[in-house]
């Protein structure tokens, strides 16, 4: 019997980029943005970007772990962005940029946490790790002009000067990672 998909949550900054490079991976059946980790109930983009809702902007990530294990999404994410920022991303600043994974079960758990040890001795980073590790509970879905957002705007310049040269990142330090472009 083959196995169920599973599901991870990341907070890594902007979850237009975030998006673009989980769905460029084989294995990832489905990636939809939204908000997650806070107090506010079905929070707009509006509310989560004004500040105060405690809500990051996250991927969840439907995966088939036969094909991508949580362990090789986890060094995606670590890669391609930076996890020694307190609420912030590049030119994003807010509590709702912050670096966060969102474990599901305690099996995610203890995978986040045996990686976070190998980052720190590996001294992969120049500065501590903030990265925030917090158990999943409510996920809101984004508004339907943020879905797929890189796929139907790279044209636009914050997907051109942001979001493309991650995805080229991704490419070169991910290949055997990456779904062939059609």
């Amino acid at each position: 019997m083959a196995r169920k998909s599973e599901f991870a949550v990341f907070g890594g900054g902007c979850f237009w980029c975030t998006e673009a490079i989980f769905a460029s991976l084989r294995g990832v059946t489905a990636v939809t943005p939204g908000y997650a980790g806070g107090r506010t109930k079905q929070p707009t983009y509006e509310q989560v970007c004004a500040g105060g809702t405690g809500h990051a902007e996250v991927v969840r990530i439907e995966f088939d772990p036969a094909v991508i294990s949580f362990r090789e999404l986890l060094e995606v994410f670590f890669a391609l962005h930076d996890p020694t920022t307190r609420n912030q991303q590049g030119n994003d600043f807010g509590e709702q940029y912050r670096s966060v994974v969102l474990y599901t079960d305690d099996e995610q758990l203890r995978d986040v946490e045996r990686f976070l040890e190998h980052l720190r001795a590996e001294e992969v980073y120049p500065r501590p790790i903030v990265t925030e590790v917090a158990p999943y509970a409510t996920f809101y879905p984004a508004e339907d002009h943020h879905m797929r957002y890189y796929a139907n705007n790279m044209d636009k310049p914050y997907c051109q000067f942001v979001i493309s040269p991650k995805l080229a990142k991704l490419r070169q330090k991910f290949s055997p990672l990456v779904r062939p472009t059609p």
